[in-house]
């Protein structure tokens, strides 16, 4: 496996791919930053030469990318101010339920979690047929 930037990204796919493997490199930036590094999207990555390699590191650190860990600490660090600053974003994070106004009675499964069924307790006197 080749590894850049402290990522194990996979050699039997195309280059243009095992660089999604990279947080904050999704499918438009992989392609342009092997348009600068001048590699074709379409070869394998046990191909590459470690030439190839170290150019398309360079060009990822020089297009001021932001990847991996501090884009990690710069996401937690805008939900830490919505959380600070009491806004509705901010809160919704905490409770854990969708942030951008989907509908929450029906569906929303995804953000709250799996479904909590709430069951009928019932008294002791109930079940002995005193009331």
């Amino acid at each position: 496996m080749a590894r850049l930037l402290g990522v194990d990204i996979p050699d039997k796919k195309k280059i243009g791919i095992s660089l999604r493997y990279i947080y904050g490199i999704g499918p438009s930036n992989a392609l342009q930053i092997l348009e600068k590094a001048g590699i074709d999207a379409n070869l394998r990555t046990e191909k590459l030469a470690d030439e190839q390699l170290s150019k398309i590191v360079a060009v990822i650190q020089q297009g001021g990318y932001v990847i991996e860990g501090d884009l990690r600490r710069e996401i937690g660090l805008n939900l830490k101010r919505l959380i600070g600053i009491k806004s509705c974003r901010g809160s919704r994070h905490v409770k854990g339920l969708p942030v951008r106004g989907q509908r929450t009675q029906t569906n929303a499964r995804t953000r709250k979690g799996p479904r909590k069924t709430v069951g009928v307790v019932r008294s002791k006197e109930a079940k002995t047929g005193k009331v």
